[in-house]
């Protein structure tokens, strides 16, 4: 199965700025996620970027940008799915052969391995799966301990518990996606979704599963990593 990995890298950010280059324990945040594609079954991956810098900063440590992403895919409200499908057409329009998948792996979540992405690359090959999206256990989070409000009144949801103050143990596991890897079949990507029909989970571990969108994930990723990380 020929899969395209692309690591989507835009240069606007406004939360945190140059924040897909931002240094996170010592290296360029777009790094963790270039090493773990390199190390990976993919059998390609590009970084599509509409910045000169990241494009710089990649291709310093071996990645490959083919191309400048165009301006409108580049604006806070640019989706996914188009910005995919134009990276898919280009690198077959400059001579690439036909992929059958396209795996997307965000730069926010760097935490993701070779051993992730290959799991979930196996899950697709040995399956009719339109999809693979990873996710993580919601554990304490679960949506049946989740109230609405009324004014300052709290309200259950038709979800709620069986009754109050449930243990987290009895509750049926729930899981929600963590960003890190969103792997499509080309037909299905072509027909404007990631998800598609048959969608299958690769569930990661939650204690490493960091998604960056401000000051304080970046913080709090620094933590993960010094404290999980840094000694594999």
């Amino acid at each position: 199965m020929r899969t395209l990995g692309i690591i989507p890298a835009r240069g606007g950010s406004k939360g945190v700025p140059g924040k897909n280059i931002k240094p996170l324990a010592g290296k360029p945040l777009l790094a963790y996620t270039l090493e773990a594609a390199r190390d990976s079954q993919l059998t390609r991956t590009i970084v599509s970027t509409d910045s000169e810098e990241i494009a710089e900063v990649a291709r310093g440590m071996g990645g490959d940008v083919p191309f400048l992403r165009p301006e409108e895919l580049a604006t806070d409200s640019a989706k996914a799915i188009p910005v995919l499908q134009h990276a898919l057409r280009a690198v077959e329009a400059a001579g690439d052969a036909s992929y059958d998948a396209i795996m997307m792996l965000q730069p926010t979540t760097p935490f993701r391995s070779a051993a992730d992405i290959n799991e979930s690359l196996e899950i697709l090959a040995n399956s009719e799966a339109d999809s693979v999206i990873s996710v993580v256990d919601v554990e304490a989070t679960h949506p049946a301990r989740m109230k609405y409000l009324e004014g300052d009144r709290l309200l259950d949801p038709d979800f709620c518990e069986a009754y109050e103050n449930q243990p987290r143990q009895e509750l049926q596991p729930m899981y929600i996606r963590n960003g890190a890897i969103y792997l499509t079949r080309r037909r299905v990507l072509l027909a404007n979704s990631l998800k598609g029909q048959d969608c299958r989970a690769q569930v990661q571990d939650k204690m490493v599963s960091v998604n960056i969108d401000t000051e304080h994930d970046f913080a709090y990723a620094e933590w993960v990593y010094e404290r999980y990380l840094k000694e594999k």
